[in-house]
């Protein structure tokens, strides 16, 4: 939240109004005026004898005034005294005591008074005394014997000085005692012991007094204290005491309350008005009484109150009146309690009600001055004129005395002169000079010209006129040069001349004329006002949460007027930042690096300038995990319960959600923590369940949102009693390992489950089912026992009890187990094998008797294998896979077969032993399925209308060969698809040559191989056509006569229409289609299949999602013109018209290969470089 940092309106208001009534009553010093003290020592002055003494005594006046001192009452002859000097144009002594002079030689009051012809006025009496510092008087000091829990008092009682001096108590090595609710120092020096402990004998309890003026410390003598109880009485002791001292020592016992100060039931207490009230109780008893107060019949001022001295002390500041009554201090302790009651008294040394003011009057004038003073009791008031009794002064007609008023009519010049008033009653006095000036003056202003007052908008502005004049000027105010008289509610004229708009606006900018006239004459002064525009934080810093050892920042941005230099301070709680690295100050922003702890706090951003100030702050938590509990008690031993309880540490600012208890075992497991309990995090206290024989200590882990906090401390140890054990070995098991035998395992009892010393365990068997009686045996230290000599896999009942010295555990229960098993005797029989499809075949079995299996059936193996190829009759190296069926299943799926292959399998059956024998080998073969793709597809031998297909067959055949599929289509320049050929290939040929193909002309080839099932994939390939070699002739021909003037010429005319033609074949192929490939789409797509245009019939434009897009370089056609299924999914786009095609002599096309590739652009067919004349030409073939 935002907090206006600069004072409230009406309080500036008020500060501004009374300063400028003060400034507006003074006389301008150009002018004959009476003597103003202005300077003056204080009433009770106390001062360094080692030092010169300087009494203080400044005035002013006009003339300027003289100075005088009376000491004790009578004239002070300064010039007399070698010692004494006055300072020049002062009234100022300096007593010289570092040249000899002696301090208590000045000792006395002294009075000052300043003088000129027009009056005279005098200081206070100024009380002069010299500080004293006084040794301690030598005393013997014996030592203090005190029995453990007695109270004790040690006595300080240090000399007296001047002023008092300040007690402290501290031992030899100068460290102050520690002080606490037990012990701790009174208000008059003393050391009080509520009650005493071993560790409280000592033999240097020593008091000093600190003499602040005279900066000196006097130490007492060490008290020695020796604190003794009845058990560890020594003889040293033993020895000081008397025999009935001895006898009368009794234990330590706790006693009730009993106050050591103040003594009795009542006390009294006076103070005066205005000073800090200091009550005091101290108390004996153990345990350590605690002390509350509380006044009788009313509240304790809420503002004005403290507790010190860990609340011994009731301290009341700035008392008053109303402060008087009856306070009571109670110290109680569980024993009792005891009170004490203190009737306090406020008394009052005068104040002023109404302190005379000085009075300026013209010839003729009337006035009055007022002296009115209020104390307890009620002060006297008498008047001086010019330092004399008034009864006594001259006469003057002009003036009337009447009580605390003095009554000025029709004065005259002659009627100026000094007054005091004097107040006093027995706690003290006050002295005010104030002087009747009598001047006709015309007006003067007194403030500067011209001068500049600048506001914030919205804001109270204050112009000043500070003026003078005798008789007293008449004030007016004017805006602008010819503005008329301010008058309005808008406006507040103060007698003092200023004139405050409440609320300044923008339009209150501007010149103010203030006019200031009586009847000796009129002046005028001009000041200016300017309008600011507000600072404001326009973003505040938020709070924040950070956990420990994070980074956090503020945010403060500020807007302000553009006239004005802000300054931006940031604070912490109020103070100053900590001088620290980590925290950096931006040009709008705090950040804090590594936060700790101490960071905690709240953040205060303030911006200044020279007219207002602005602040904004936000609290910064620092979270962490709590600190870990302490002080942990147990309670409420029992044998199988006890309490635990503890104290929270610090949560850190995330409140504790849970309290984590641990134990150890220190019997069985020392140093290991194991978990007992949690509770919520409100809980300081549980109640925890024991096991017998186990030697506990606990812990506790405090959790909050931020984490755990560490351990606690250990608690004490606690050893619970043995007992029988409560419970028997958990997860019992009975399992043979081998065929003849029975293996009995448990989890054996933890140290703690025992319950007592001699842990050993009962294990009984008997086979099931038969009418046996129960075989025991005794261990100890193990967790198995293994029975030999059984039946092969045959159900037996066992049982494991646990045993101590004390007794058995409860009976256990039994559990079923089997003795070993062996392998299964006989393989299943009647397997029958379906075959579904090519590649999946289902087999059926017979299951085996169960007795034959001799142990747990987990299910059966299925063996299978190829055999060979049906197509190839080639044998191959056998791989055998297998297939587990779980349980009791009679048959299953044989997946992943080979078509038109031979294939065996066998069954075994499987138990926790192994496997059985295996069932005869059964023989299945598996249907044709459709061919893969051919090996490799390669065109050669391109001509002017053929080119030479070679092919392998596929690497699968998957059944007989019938034949093969060969499609092709031509693909113009504009990547558009002709008519699609097929020709059918019988099977065992493996090379074609097709004829009649259109020169200079690109191909798209698919290719595939058939079974009687149906076509497998296809692979694919692309091939060109080369040029007719008539044609490059003639170009060789019109070479050589290259050099003739027509032949240039006819050149000239084909470059331009070659010109004309790529400019068409720019816009063709902006219209055109493209024919990218799609990646992947041979292996698939079926050739047949092609959009047709819905006008004409003919092919669509064969494109895909990616259109546009280049082949990737690896997917053309190597030079051998080899293709291999997976390259074969290639694009025409890498073949395009921005390569630099080029012909061998026997006019195989070369370059298309050369691997550069251009990106397309976006929109349109054109490529990077300009398409070559003869791919230009041949689009229009």
């Amino acid at each position: 939240m935002m907090k206006k940092m600069s004072i409230p309106t009406s309080k500036t208001s008020l500060v501004l109004f009374l300063c400028q009534i003060i400034s507006a009553l003074d006389v301008p010093l150009d002018l004959s005026q009476p003597p103003t003290i202005t300077q003056q020592s204080p009433k009770d002055y106390i001062v360094d004898p080692r030092e010169n003494i300087v009494i203080q005594c400044e005035a002013k006046g006009k003339p300027p005034p003289s100075f005088s001192w009376t000491r004790n009452g009578t004239h002070f002859e300064i010039d007399k005294d070698a010692q004494v000097t006055m300072k020049p144009n002062s009234g100022t002594l300096v007593i010289n005591i570092m040249n000899g002079g002696k301090a208590e030689a000045y000792e006395g009051v002294y009075q000052c008074t300043a003088r000129n012809e027009r009056g005279a006025a005098i200081s206070n009496n100024i009380v002069i005394r010299p500080s004293r510092s006084p040794l301690w008087t030598k005393e013997k000091l014996e030592p203090n014997h005190v029995r453990e829990g007695d109270s004790l008092v040690l006595h300080c009682r240090p000399p007296v000085g001047l002023p008092p001096p300040i007690i402290f108590w501290m031992d030899n090595a100068f460290q102050r005692l520690p002080q606490s609710e037990r012990v701790s120092q009174g208000l008059n020096g003393d050391l009080y012991f509520s009650n005493v402990q071993p560790e409280d004998t000592r033999e240097d309890y020593i008091c000093y007094a600190r003499f602040n003026h005279t900066q000196t410390i006097q130490q007492k003598q060490p008290i020695s204290v020796k604190v003794f109880s009845m058990d560890s009485l020594n003889d040293t002791i033993a020895a000081n005491l008397s025999d009935t001292d001895i006898y009368g020592a009794k234990p330590v016992t706790e006693r009730q309350p009993v106050l050591l100060t103040p003594t009795g039931s009542t006390s009294t207490k006076v103070e005066l008005r205005g000073n800090v009230l200091l009550l005091e109780c101290i108390a004996a008893g153990l345990p350590t009484p605690v002390i509350r107060w509380i006044k009788e019949g009313g509240e304790l001022p809420a503002n004005r109150t403290f507790f010190e001295n860990f609340k011994k002390t009731l301290k009341i500041i700035d008392v008053s009146e109303a402060d008087s009554g009856n306070y009571k201090c109670i110290a109680r302790n569980t024993l009792g309690s005891v009170h004490h009651v203190i009737s306090v008294t406020v008394k009052a040394a005068p104040y002023w009600l109404t302190a005379p003011r000085n009075l300026v009057l013209s010839p003729g004038e009337d006035g009055t001055l007022i002296c009115r003073a209020n104390g307890n009791p009620k002060p006297s008031i008498s008047w001086l004129a010019n330092g004399v009794p008034i009864a006594i002064a001259p006469e003057d007609p002009s003036r009337k005395v009447d009580g605390d008023t003095i009554i000025f009519s029709h004065v005259q010049e002659r009627s100026s002169a000094v007054y005091q008033c004097n107040a006093s009653n027995e706690y003290g006095y006050l002295l005010a000079n104030a002087f009747v000036n009598v001047l006709a003056e015309p007006p003067r202003i007194l403030t500067p010209a011209n001068k500049l007052y600048q506001v914030i908008a919205d804001s109270p502005a204050l112009l000043d006129c500070a003026y003078f004049g005798s008789p007293k000027p008449e004030i007016e105010w004017f805006k602008g040069v010819k503005g008329s008289i301010l008058r309005g509610n808008e406006y507040v004229f103060h007698d003092n001349g200023t004139l405050e708009i409440p609320v300044a606006q923008k339009n209150s900018a501007g010149t103010y004329t203030c006019v200031a006239r009586n009847e000796l004459g009129k002046v005028q002064n001009e000041v200016h006002l300017e309008i600011k525009d507000p600072t404001m934080i326009i973003k505040q810093p938020e709070y924040k949460v950070i956990q420990r050892y994070g980074h956090v920042s503020f945010e403060c941005i500020i807007k302000h007027d553009s006239t004005l230099l802000p300054t931006v301070t940031w604070l912490k709680d109020n103070d100053e930042l900590p001088d620290d690295e980590r925290f950096l100050v931006g040009k709008d922003n705090l950040t804090i690096m590594n936060v700790t702890d101490k960071d905690d706090g709240t953040y205060t951003c303030i911006v200044n300038t020279t007219l207002d100030s602005v602040s904004a702050s936000a609290v910064l938590t620092v979270v962490a995990q709590p600190n870990p509990p302490f002080d942990l008690e147990l309670t409420g031993q029992l044998e199988r319960s006890i309490d635990l309880s503890w104290i929270p540490g610090d949560e850190n600012n995330s409140p504790i959600t849970n309290f984590v208890i641990e134990y150890e075992d220190a019997l069985h497991e020392p140093g290991v923590w194991h978990y007992q309990t949690e509770v919520p995090g409100t809980q300081t206290t549980v109640q925890l369940k024991l096991s017998p024989y186990v030697n506990y200590s606990f812990r506790v882990i405090a959790v909050n949102k931020i984490g755990r906090s560490q351990p606690s401390e250990p608690s004490e140890q606690y050893l619970t009693k043995s007992a029988s054990p409560d419970e028997n070995p958990a997860n019992v098991q009975g399992i043979g390992s081998e065929p003849d035998n029975l293996v009995i395992t448990w989890e054996p009892l933890k140290g703690f489950q025992s319950n007592g010393p001699g842990l050993q365990y009962k294990v009984s068997w008997r086979q099931k089912d038969v009418d046996d009686e129960w075989t025991s045996v005794i261990v100890a230290n193990v967790s198995k026992y293994i029975v030999s000599g059984t039946p092969t896999f045959v159900p037996y009942e066992v049982k494991v009890q646990a045993l101590n010295d004390l007794g058995y555990a409860p009976e256990p229960s039994e559990v079923i187990g089997h003795s070993g098993e062996d392998l299964p005797m006989v393989a299943p029989g009647n397997v029958q094998v379906h075959v579904i499809n090519s590649t999946l075949a289902k087999v059926h079995w017979d299951p085996v008797p169960l007795k034959t299996v001799r142990g747990h059936l987990q299910g059966y193996k299925v063996y299978y294998w190829k055999v060979q190829s049906l197509s190839r009759r080639s044998r191959r190296h056998v791989e055998k896979k297998i297939l587990t069926f779980r349980g009791n299943k009679t048959f299953g799926m044989l997946p992943g077969l080979e078509p038109y292959s031979s294939y065996k399998l066998n069954v075994r059956v499987v138990n926790g032993k192994g496997e059985g024998p295996a069932s005869p080998d059964k023989a299945f073969n598996t249907p044709e399925g459709v061919p893969s793709s051919p090996s490799f597809l390669k065109i050669t031998n391109p001509t002017l209308d053929s080119l030479t297909l070679e092919w392998g067959s596929p690497t699968h055949p998957n059944g007989v060969l019938i034949s093969y599929t060969l499609k092709f289509q031509p693909i113009n320049n504009t990547h558009e698809l002709g008519p699609l050929v097929e020709i059918r290939i019988p099977a065992n040929e493996s090379s074609l040559i097709l004829k009649n193909l259109n020169y200079s002309t690109r191909y798209k080839f698919y290719f595939n191989a058939q079974t009687a099932v149906g076509s497998g994939s296809q692979i694919t390939e692309e091939a060109v056509t080369i040029m007719d070699e008539g044609k490059m002739a003639m170009a060789s021909r019109q070479v050589d006569i290259a050099t003739q003037g027509w032949f240039i010429g006819l050149m000239c005319a084909v470059a331009l229409l070659i010109l004309i033609l790529l400019i068409v074949c720019f816009i063709r192929r902006n219209k055109g289609g493209k024919y990218p490939v799609k990646e992947k789409e041979d292996a698939h797509a079926d050739p047949e299949i092609q959009p047709m245009k819905e006008d004409d019939g003919t092919f669509g434009e064969y494109s895909d999602a990616e259109d546009h897009k280049p082949l990737k370089k690896g997917s053309r056609t190597p030079s051998d013109r080899t293709v291999k299924k997976e390259d074969s999914d290639d694009s025409l786009v890498d073949y395009g018209e921005g390569v630099n095609g080029q012909f061998n002599e026997d006019g195989s096309f070369i370059g298309q290969y050369s691997g550069k590739k251009e990106k397309e652009p976006a929109e349109g067919n054109e490529s990077s470089e300009a398409p070559s004349p003869v791919n230009a030409m041949n689009s229009f073939v």
